[in-house]
């Protein structure tokens, strides 16, 4: 078979050939080979007149994303990177990438000669050496992707790569090259320089890498995919012990502390290093910064949040196993997340927000169960009928307008015609209990009770109320909207519950305490924003006592499997008609939390045994014990002003000395509400005369 071996202007071409003719056409090749690259080198040069292309420039830097307590949670950025000093790093980091990229890195000019050789007599025998590309030529092709572009395979890219890296070599010195390289490169998953690698694998800065993850991150510029230690642990040991073999071999590392380095299993952190996977929180923090003006995306920023790591982790996994739990559930008829196709999220979803209520600082949230899947946040930018969770408002604008928590409101069957329509609401146990107190209606969720208060009060009046609170999605002025049938957006939501954890004023979310320049500097410090007060202290701390009742013995009562009865918790739960959403809201002294339960494509959970109380109510319970927050505190005592009373829980009555101990309870009263027996005429005391004295 005969064979061929061409120069042309623009590259070498090869034909397959006989054995006889190798040795003869190789050195002919490396011949023409090395001449053209050293014309390339004088005559081709960059394709750019500035010869940029040989320029060392300081690649993108991204935005730190931190924790209140200061470790991180998230990067900005289209690459993570954050640039280090090759001087900050132990010597072996920059030995183990030229050992195995580029082992005569000190010795060329920016171009391997013998290298070259080597892959040229490969490429006739059919045996795979590489591509000869330095150190210098990768970082020429890496920095400067789009003079360089190293996709391209013609023999002109190669020799405008080397006459750019001949020219880079002239300018820098070897530690300078060997900086920008090791700042330069991909590690896969976004994650670029061995900063950011170091951090996202092994959790650490890079000037504390130890020799075996030196060399396992030496291992993926080869492939970053391939030998990824945290997706392949075993590809990645054997990857890592060739190149410690190799270090061995070129005396840049002695026989034993390559052996103790091989006997080190590969281990990387857990969430790219994140102290807590808070995706869907750095989304809204860099949104809220972008909006303020701050161009975080450009990079180098650092950016101080409210997030609470562990309530973070603690919130995830609830919201996980929560969601888990109920796809496991006998008779679930629907897509699992366990056995999804790639790709479909037609999954049950879920949302969680918890917010200081003091502060407004959203300590943790959770927009959906993956956010590689689906990055959309339905915390934020989700729209869902809250159901019955509503109600605390309706039953605040009650207390406000004179009427207390003992009177009497008939949970009985209804029929309210508007509009031409005709609407006739019920209870999820599809039962009426008749008569029954404004705190017994809300503590065991009956929907006639808070349609019949919408109507009294007037749509328009509860409403503005709700907007006081600071809910800002549109409320429709039916009387379905009474038991939630306006859709919400779930943070607005949730914080609007601040107001009733905070005695009548409501706070706005805060994410971001501060956000700082490269150089330190502040650039933006939002403050706590704290609405005009909705209702006065003592309206919203009789709302608060009767939400108590939801989950000390009412629909709610399944928060008190994880949380003690010494810690105070006042809440909500909501389920809609269809059983298409739940939900449970949840306020503490130092904490507002919400949970929501839900599909994308709204559709029934389930046909029965769907609520908020057994569903949501778990998942808010769990994240509340397991993040450190279910904790007690100083007993909720009432503001100055209320009147006080031992009722008769059955009948609303003032209890009598024959009212059973179990039925009697603590009412509180705004003045002028209490029942007319405790009522002080002062008219009739002035009639009297002044008291008489006794010692």
């Amino acid at each position: 078979m005969r064979g061929r071996c061409r120069a042309t202007s623009c590259g070498v071409q090869f034909t397959r050939m006989g054995k006889r003719t190798v040795g003869l056409a190789f050195r002919g090749t490396v011949a023409v080979a090395f001449a053209c690259a050293v014309a390339g080198g004088q005559q081709v040069g960059p394709s750019n007149p500035g010869g940029e292309a040989w320029q060392i420039v300081n690649p993108a830097q991204s935005s730190l994303v931190y924790a209140r307590d200061g470790s991180l949670i998230g990067e900005i950025g289209k690459e993570w990177r954050t640039s280090v000093s090759i001087r900050t790093l132990p010597k072996f980091v920059g030995q183990a990438f030229v050992a195995v990229e580029d082992h005569r890195f000190y010795q060329h000019d920016g171009v391997d000669v013998v290298g070259i050789a080597g892959a040229i007599k490969g490429k006739i025998l059919g045996e795979n050496r590489g591509g000869a590309s330095t150190i210098t030529q990768q970082l020429v092709g890496n920095m400067h992707p789009d003079l360089i572009d190293r996709r391209d395979i013609s023999f002109s890219r190669k020799l405008r790569e080397q006459a750019a890296a001949r020219e880079m070599e002239r300018h820098y010195s070897k530690e300078q090259i060997l900086e920008a390289y090791l700042n330069q490169i991909s590690f896969g998953h976004g994650w670029y320089g061995v900063e950011a690698a170091a951090r996202h694998y092994f959790g650490k800065s890079a000037a504390r890498l130890t020799l075996a993850e030196a060399a396992t991150l030496a291992a993926l510029p080869k492939g970053p995919a391939i030998y990824d230690p945290a997706q392949h642990a075993d590809r990645a040991k054997n990857r890592r012990d060739a190149i410690l073999e190799l270090m061995v071999t070129q005396k840049l590392i002695t026989r034993g502390e390559a052996d103790a380095s091989k006997a080190q299993p590969v281990q990387t952190v857990a969430d790219g290093g994140m102290s807590a996977p808070a995706l869907y929180y750095v989304d809204v923090v860099r949104a809220q910064a972008e909006r303020a003006g701050v161009p975080v995306a450009q990079g180098s920023y650092r950016l101080y949040t409210a997030l609470d790591p562990a309530l973070q982790r603690a919130a995830v996994t609830a919201l996980m196993e929560g969601a888990a739990a109920v796809e496991q559930r006998a008779g679930y008829q629907h897509l699992t997340y366990a056995n999804h196709p790639k790709g479909n999220t037609d999954y049950l979803q879920g949302a969680i927000v918890a917010i200081d209520p003091s502060t407004g600082d959203v300590r943790a949230l959770v927009g959906g169960r993956n956010y590689q899947e689906s990055s959309f946040n339905r915390a934020v930018s989700g729209m869902r009928q809250p159901g019955s969770s509503f109600k605390p408002f309706v039953y605040a604008r009650a207390i406000l307008d004179s009427i207390p928590a003992n009177a009497i409101v008939p949970d009985t069957a209804l029929e309210i015609r508007y509009d031409h329509q005709s609407y006739r609401p019920k209870n999820s146990d599809g039962d009426f209990l008749g008569n029954i107190t404004l705190r017994e209606a809300i503590t065991r969720s009956r929907n006639p009770v808070a349609v019949q208060l919408w109507m009294k009060l007037g749509a328009d009046s509860v409403i503005a109320l709700a907007r006081r609170f600071g809910i800002s999605s549109p409320i429709s002025p039916y009387p379905a909207s009474a038991i939630g049938a306006s859709a919400v957006q779930p943070l607005g939501f949730v914080a609007a519950f601040t107001g009733i954890a905070n005695l009548g004023t409501a706070v706005e979310p805060r994410f971001v305490h501060r956000v700082e320049d490269r150089n330190g500097r502040a650039v933006w410090a939002p403050d706590v924003q704290a609405l005009p007060p909705a209702v006065d202290p003592g309206v919203a701390f009789i709302v608060r006592d009767m939400m108590r009742d939801v989950v000390d013995r009412g629909t709610a009562t399944a928060v008190r499997k994880y949380v003690p009865p010494e810690v105070p918790v006042a809440g909500k739960t909501g389920t809609t008609d269809d059983n298409t959403d739940v939900w449970f809201v949840g306020v503490t002294s130092d904490l507002v939390a919400g949970v929501w339960l839900g599909f994308d494509k709204p559709r029934p959970i389930a046909e029965r045994g769907v609520a908020g109380g057994s569903l949501a109510a778990p998942v808010y319970a769990q994240m509340l014990a397991t993040g450190g927050y279910a904790r007690a505190t100083t007993p909720w005592e009432p503001p100055p002003g209320l009147v006080k009373a031992e009722l008769d829980r059955q009948t609303g009555k003032l209890a009598e000395t024959s009212t059973p101990a179990e039925r009697r309870y603590t009412e509180y009263f705004l003045p002028g509400t209490e029942p007319e027996a405790l009522r002080v005429d002062v008219r009739r005391l002035f009639l009297l005369g002044p008291l008489p004295f006794q010692e």
